[in-house]
């Protein structure tokens, strides 16, 4: 990320402080600690990340899985088809192609994705210049952008100090990385990133956003909790996001480059329509009728009067979806018809019918255990009495 106007001043306030502390950071840059947040931004107090020695680089982990949206995968081709300038929109980058990676052409400006997209699973490789010039922020510095306005920090911390809000792989601004598990400047880093984008309902946030990172193999975000898009030196401000956006890579005045980039998209968290925790009731409801209407379709396709349980069972799972009663009605009638059609059976025919029957049965236990049908459902009570007088629950 930028260090922004007025670091030359503060370097010069701050001459007097030794090198391995100045390096970290300054005082009285980002804003201050608050109620909720005991640390300034940027703060050059907050501990540094620890050193993890990383992974081997494993080209079959890195390769996109199937049904993965590849973004980038090392031709011009796929730059210039997938990529745009992200000031001046649908114009070409002028980054460029260097042995299967794109690189940023300082001074270019930002790149961004022409494809929009949300919650995700993204994978990026990046390496910082082999040539090691600069310290802190000004050495290897770029950025991942998740919807163009949650940055993941890209920079090159292999035995260079910075501030640890904006290490190398830090919600920058926000969360240190919890670990410095880089390689080498020349080589390149493989990051693996789950996204979530904070839901809010009626102005109020009803799942937060958060981001889990593991840089070269290594856990270096732990769904880390997000409150809004980050920035330099000023605090993430809480709010909504859209939908989806772009993904955003920063020019931050250094040749870093890129390759193996792709992405597979991720249900929506709950309150949102997604499946990961606990929905609103309202949300709930409506997905569950949803369902209902979809295991009812399967079951339309399975009608045979000759052959009725297939729908049946299919009409009966629906239920405690969405307790329907017109579905209810036919799926006591089907039940009930069967228990008929077992009173009319031979001994022998009967005894063949057992694993069937019995199945039927612990269909309807398990319905009128949540109440889905009444404990005195008839064709379940019919259904109990000829288990009983046979004697199939006995246990050899």
């Amino acid at each position: 990320m930028k260090t922004l106007f007025g670091l030359t001043t503060l370097c010069s306030l701050f001459a007097l402080v030794p090198a391995s502390e100045a390096s970290t950071g300054y005082p009285f840059y980002g804003d201050p600690p608050d109620a909720t947040h005991p640390w300034a931004v940027h703060d050059w107090n907050r501990p540094q990340p620890p050193r993890v020695e990383p992974q081997p680089y494993d080209a079959v982990k890195a390769k996109a899985p199937t049904g993965a949206v590849v973004l980038f995968d090392g031709s011009a081709e796929s730059l210039s088809a997938n990529w745009e300038a992200d000031q001046n929109g649908h114009e070409p980058t002028k980054w460029v192609m260097k042995d299967g990676a794109m690189e940023c052409t300082p001074g270019s400006g930002y790149i961004r994705t022409k494809e929009t997209f949300g919650d995700c699973q993204l994978h990026v490789e990046w390496s910082a210049p082999t040539k090691v010039q600069g310290e802190s922020q000004g050495r290897g510095n770029s950025g991942v952008f998740l919807m163009g306005l949650v940055e993941i920090q890209v920079l090159d911390n292999y035995n260079n100090p910075t501030y640890a809000d904006g290490f190398a792989c830090s919600v920058y601004g926000v969360k240190p990385p919890l670990a410095n598990a880089l390689r080498p400047p020349g080589e390149f880093q493989s990051e693996d990133i789950t996204f979530h984008r904070p839901i809010y309902q009626d102005g109020k946030c009803t799942q937060p956003g958060w981001v889990t990172v593991y840089c070269n193999g290594v856990l270096v975000q732990d769904r880390a909790q997000l409150e809004g898009g980050t920035g330099h030196m000023v605090r993430a401000k809480p709010g909504p996001m859209p939908e989806t956006g772009p993904l955003k890579l920063q020019d931050h005045g250094n040749p870093v480059r890129y390759r193996n980039i792709w992405y597979r998209p991720l249900p929506s968290q709950a309150p949102a329509g997604g499946y990961n925790g606990p929905m609103t009731a309202e949300a709930a409801a409506v997905k569950r009728k949803e369902i209902a209407a979809d295991i009812r379709a399967a079951a339309a396709k399975l009608a045979n009067p000759e052959k009725p349980m297939a729908e049946f069972y299919r009409l009966a799972e629906s239920l405690y979806y969405d307790k329907d009663q017109a579905i209810l009605t036919k799926v006591e009638q089907t039940a009930s018809q069967y228990v008929i059609n077992l009173k009319l059976l031979s001994t022998e025919q009967l005894t063949a019918k057992k694993d069937e029957a019995k199945h039927l049965r612990d269909v309807l236990k398990y319905l009128a255990r949540w109440q889905v049908i009444d404990a005195d459902f008839s064709a379940k009570t019919g259904l109990d009495q000829i288990i009983k007088d046979q004697n199939w629950d006995k246990r050899n």
